[in-house]
């Protein structure tokens, strides 16, 4: 017997869509996905298929995708086909297999999804499958979303399945009469989630042979404990950060009085990617030497006296910009122009910079800052470390990699953008013709 009706009312209790949406479904060619067409099928929704070629099981990878193409035809709907070069993008982006599978297909689920019209891509995850996903986030170490696992919906990514365990799929198909095919890897230990599936969940279901049932329950309550947990940390973060000069920047004081400390401090930075372990490292050092910096993969956090201050990581050694001439050069969210003028004519403002144009050498380099820099600052004879000049600017730690330094071609100073100019290149009684620089919209 069909599951049909378990089925609708599953999507009906969630909210997963709506009648006369069109959602485009995600089907390998195995059980899971095979039944989630054919549920669809039966269940009167509209929907097609797309099917994704890995090329990674030789025969089999054209094997799958033959049995799709024509399982959407003896549907009578759309049919969607993709081919990835899945080896080469792991190593191009120095990432695992399954890691480069998962960002691919979902990648390409959602460009479909766009260009189609799609309301939503549906993905056939099982009880099982959330079971296996929340015993890999315990184990690899996880925050309360990952004692969820899997959701039934998020954003416009929808799991219709996840009512049935596997081995209620199992009985469908030993019931009717659907053919499917098997991927090998399946029974494969070489990876972490096959590992669990096969060598774990059996003796688990041995102490507890109502295991799917325990975990749903308990899916559910970790659920709406991470939903409570979140709308705290949200009030929280609202009142801790506060934003200077595009940073972050926060109170150590009223993180040393966070309780309790651990939890509370890696949700509030768990959306800026710091890991546990890393913030570990943070709360273990906040009554250390100023200047200490931690970093996760989009963001930087500092320890600058009695604040935290976080900023958005800077490629500063792998960021040269060129000025060739008169115009403007965009520097991030910002930019720098030039003006060539015979008019000498000054106006005070840090942000404008006036340079003797007969010195200049093309192309300009803009840069940031790098170990050793000096240059002579405006009014003074001598040489400055440029680290010595923005200590005593007050320059906040995170702001000392963004700031611009304008090069001569010949290596020297020009001007530290926004600050001050280079004593070497400023205009003088015998200047014919002035540079004008200016750093706006930063």
């Amino acid at each position: 017997m069909m599951p049909v009706q378990q089925f609708i009312n599953y999507i009906l209790q969630n909210q997963l869509f709506e009648k006369n949406d069109h959602v485009l479904l995600a089907v390998s060619g195995g059980k899971d996905s095979v039944l989630m067409a054919q549920l669809f099928k039966l269940a009167g929704f509209s929907f097609s298929i797309a099917h994704c070629n890995f090329n990674l099981r030789a025969n089999e990878a054209q094997r799958d995708e033959t049995f799709v193409k024509l399982l959407a035809e003896d549907m009578n709907v759309p049919f969607h086909v993709v081919h990835f070069d899945t080896k080469a993008f792991a190593d191009q982006h120095h990432i695992s297999t399954q890691m480069a599978a998962r960002q691919l297909r979902y990648e390409w689920f959602e460009e479909l999804r766009l260009q189609c019209g799609y309301q939503y891509i549906a993905v056939a995850h099982h009880q099982n499958d959330a079971i296996e996903t929340v015993l890999l986030n315990l184990v690899r170490g996880t925050g309360i979303s990952g004692l969820h696992g899997i959701l039934p919906k998020r954003d416009h990514l929808i799991r219709p399945l996840l009512f049935l365990s596997r081995q209620e799929i199992d009985e469908v198909f030993e019931n009717n009469e659907f053919t499917f095919v098997e991927d090998s890897s399946n029974q494969s230990s070489k990876y972490a989630r096959n590992k669990i599936r096969l060598n774990v969940i059996p003796h688990l279901r041995d102490i507890n042979p109502k295991l799917e049932e325990t975990f749903a329950e308990n899916i559910h309550r970790f659920a709406e404990t991470e939903a409570l947990v979140q709308k705290v940390v949200a009030e929280m973060r609202n009142q801790l950060f506060k934003e200077e000069q595009g940073n972050i920047v926060i109170d150590i004081a009223k993180v040393i009085a966070l309780q309790p400390q651990k939890l509370l401090f890696f949700e509030l930075l768990k959306p800026l990617n710091f890991t546990s372990p890393v913030v570990d490292e943070i709360l273990s050092s906040l009554s250390k030497q100023s200047g200490t910096s931690f970093y996760s993969s989009t963001h930087r956090l500092t320890v600058d006296r009695d604040q935290l201050v976080i900023s958005l990581l800077f490629e500063r050694e792998q960021e040269l910009y060129y000025l060739h001439g008169e115009g403007n050069l965009k520097l991030g969210e910002g930019k720098i122009s030039l003006t060539l003028s015979e008019n000498l004519n000054f106006k005070a403002d840090k942000k404008v910079a006036y340079v003797d144009a007969n010195l200049l050498i093309f192309p300009l380099v803009i840069r940031f800052r790098q170990d050793g820099d000096r240059f002579k600052p405006l009014g003074m004879k001598s040489f400055k470390k440029l680290s010595d000049f923005l200590v005593d600017e007050k320059v906040p730690l995170p702001q000392k990699d963004k700031v611009p330094l304008l090069i001569n071609g010949n290596g020297e100073f020009i001007w530290v953008a926004g600050m001050r100019q280079d004593e070497r290149y400023k205009v003088s009684a015998t200047t014919k013709k002035v540079a004008i620089f200016e750093l706006s919209n930063l």
